[in-house]
């Protein structure tokens, strides 16, 4: 659909003329004849013909011209969002020194034509470790130093001889090794019996200085430490050496949990008899982004108010601000980037910078009333050289990569053999069309960066963070006790996957995101107002339903049409009536999933429905079905394994 052409300017042609006639008896009370057949009235006429002619040509500007009258008012478009992704580095082999891989490091997915590129954001050291230690410590008991026996290759348990939650086996590494992945070699006995091996009730935790953490196991091949194999595991960001049962290491350790529902427990513990240990990748965070460097934007004329624009817009936004060289061969100088030149002097080294088009701009040259120009910010000498050291450009939603999608390493790294995204990259955001910016430049103007009303709320976290996928404000806390909290719900945008069902961590902001709302809300609230950024609660349902499909269709096809289908319109952000996301606080009943499925091509009856509630953390849902399913105002609902039956 074409994009609509701004109505500036409303008035016609007899508006005009009334107009001017108010005017007439305002300012020459003695012109009293206002008939048609007055010759100052047929001027006026003539006159408001012309203007008349002039709005019209008006309210067909372009968006070019648009854009400059948003500009006018201080509306700009919001550039955009780079996706973001945990990027792990495997090690080729084992190595006795630390690799490490340099911030802005290239990865990329494996198309052949305009890959996907992502660039590390810090730097990444991969540490040698072996194992150093090991104990063992039984539920509420002291902890037992067992290295002695473990060097001597004389098996003892993991656990107590009869097995409890709690039980823990400690493995102390020579090193800490934060963000590295962690082979650990065992040799266990076929001892511990009773468990599932595919889901035995362990849990792995590294020490992070404060407290035990959770580590995220790459692969078992012991099956909860039943036979001989490799466990590897992911270690966090603040793995720290600490001291236990008198020795100093970077510890890791096994407990025991309790058993969920369903799931067996160990009825005799497992033995140990040989172990090792050895560091073969790490983690860093990576950004849907191209690293430019050193690249000259232009030459200074001398003047105030000079533009220049990189090569390769869009920007994305960095985790450290640009900043402007400008000099030449007698050396650098370093200028600081500002929102704006309004606190700006005359001396004062500063820029703007537009992230969208790539525009860099320098301090106007302002005329006051008696002549004189005020310059705000200070002009590079003429001749000068401007240059931008680094700046990253990408974004979009383009960078919304599945797991494992970034497999092409662009940057040779020593002793690195392959690369790969566990998870799903996820937070990329196209740039703000003119459309949105139409709608949204008459709610700028009205909040003027004031958060009074519940919808100032929403429209001021949307320009903190343009990569919001929705935001709703309302009054009072979870249990309705305070009602002077304002709460601010905000869901990031995320990409679903292949069955159309989006990854429930996604739907998780980070607290950089949340931090930067939240501030960005403070310095905008009401005098008193208490304002909380979160995340809403997921009402996770499963739904179960039986088809019947029509003569000629295939079962198979209709219970994938079915699946999509439930997962398309029980969806957090794209779901609802109107396809804008499930609306907060709206009821699931049987009767709307039933309108869904009778609308699919194939499908005959809809046979039964049953709704379930679940619980998508735990993985778990209810036993019991209900006819609906209440849904709070800062809910939204999550949908969890819904099961298709087609007969």
């Amino acid at each position: 659909m074409s994009i609509p052409a701004p109505n500036l300017d409303d008035r016609r042609f007899q508006d005009l003329v009334d107009d001017a006639k108010r005017l007439v008896q305002r300012r020459c009370p003695e012109w009293s004849d206002h008939n048609v057949s007055d010759p100052g009235v047929t001027l006026i006429e003539a006159f408001a013909s012309m203007v008349d002619q002039l709005l019209y040509r008006l309210n067909r500007v372009p968006d070019k011209h648009y854009l400059r009258f948003l500009d006018l008012i201080g509306v700009e478009l919001f550039p955009s969002v780079t996706a973001r992704a945990d990027v792990t580095f495997w090690l080729s082999a084992s190595q006795p020194d630390v690799v490490t891989v340099a911030a802005g490091s290239e990865v990329a997915s494996g198309e052949t034509e305009e890959p996907v590129v992502f660039s590390t954001e810090t730097e990444l050291e991969i540490i040698p470790c072996e194992l150093a230690y090991v104990a063992t410590q039984q539920a509420g008991g002291a902890i037992t130093d067992r290295t002695a026996e473990l060097v001597a290759e004389t098996p003892f348990g993991c656990f107590d001889a009869a097995p409890a939650p709690g039980d823990t086996l400690y493995i102390g590494l020579s090193e800490p090794v934060p963000r590295c992945a962690v082979t650990l070699r065992l040799s266990c006995e076929i001892e511990g019996i009773g468990v599932d091996p595919t889901r035995p009730p362990l849990r792995w935790q590294a020490w992070d200085g404060s407290d035990w953490v959770h580590c995220e196991i790459d692969h078992d091949e012991t099956g909860g430490l039943n036979r001989a194999g490799d466990v590897v595991l992911h270690v966090g960001p603040r793995h720290a050496a600490s001291v236990l049962a008198g020795q100093r290491a970077g510890w890791l350790r096994c407990e025991l949990t309790e058993p969920e529902e369903g799931q067996p427990f160990y009825s005799a513990a497992p033995r140990l008899h040989g172990a090792s240990a050895f560091t073969v990748g790490g983690t860093i965070g990576a950004v849907h982004a191209e690293i430019a460097r050193n690249e000259v934007v232009g030459v200074s004329d001398g003047t105030g108010g000079q533009r220049f624009r990189v090569a390769r817009p869009p920007m994305a936004e960095p985790s450290d601000p640009e900043v402007l060289e400008v000099g030449g061969g007698q050396g650098w100088q370093r200028w600081q980037q500002v929102r704006d030149f309004t606190g700006s002097g005359q001396h004062d080294t500063h820029f703007t910078l537009d992230r969208g088009s790539g525009e860099v701009a320098l301090g106007p040259a302002i005329r006051r009333p008696d002549g004189t120009l005020d310059q705000r910010g200070a002009v590079p000498p003429k001749g000068a050289t401007l240059r931008l050291p680094t700046y990253h450009c990408g974004g979009g939603r383009r960078g919304n990569m599945r797991a494992r999608g970034l497999s092409v390493l662009r940057s040779s790294i020593p002793y690195i053999a392959r690369v790969e995204n566990r998870r799903p990259a996820a937070g990329g955001v196209d740039g703000e069309t003119v459309a949105d910016a139409r709608v949204r430049a008459p709610l700028t103007l009205r909040t003027r960066s004031r958060a009074v009303t519940a919808e100032d709320y929403e429209v001021l976290a949307r320009e903190a963070a343009p990569g919001l996928a929705r935001v709703r404000c309302i009054a009072g806390d979870v249990t309705g006790e305070d009602p002077d909290v304002v709460r601010v719900l905000v869901v990031p945008a995320a990409d679903s996957d292949a069955d159309g069902q989006v990854p429930f961590a996604a739907l998780r902001p980070g607290e950089d995101l949340l931090r930067r709302v939240a501030g960005y809300l403070d310095e905008r609230r009401t005098l008193g107002a208490r304002v909380v950024v979160e995340p809403p609660f997921y009402r996770g349902v499963t739904v179960v339903v039986r088809l019947v499909a029509a003569r000629r269709a295939s079962p198979r096809l209709l219970r994938i049409d079915a699946a999509e289908a439930l997962y398309r319109h029980l969806h957090p952000l794209t779901g609802g009536p109107d396809g804008s996301g499930w609306p907060f606080g709206r009821v699931i009943q049987i009767g709307e999933v039933h309108a869904v499925l009778q609308r699919l091509d194939g499908v005959e009856v809809v046979d039964t429905i049953r709704l379930y509630a679940a619980d998508p953390v735990a993985g778990t849902r209810s036993e019991q079905p209900a006819e609906r399913i209440e849904i709070g105002p800062g809910e939204l609902v999550y949908s969890f394994e819904h099961q298709v039956l087609v007969v």
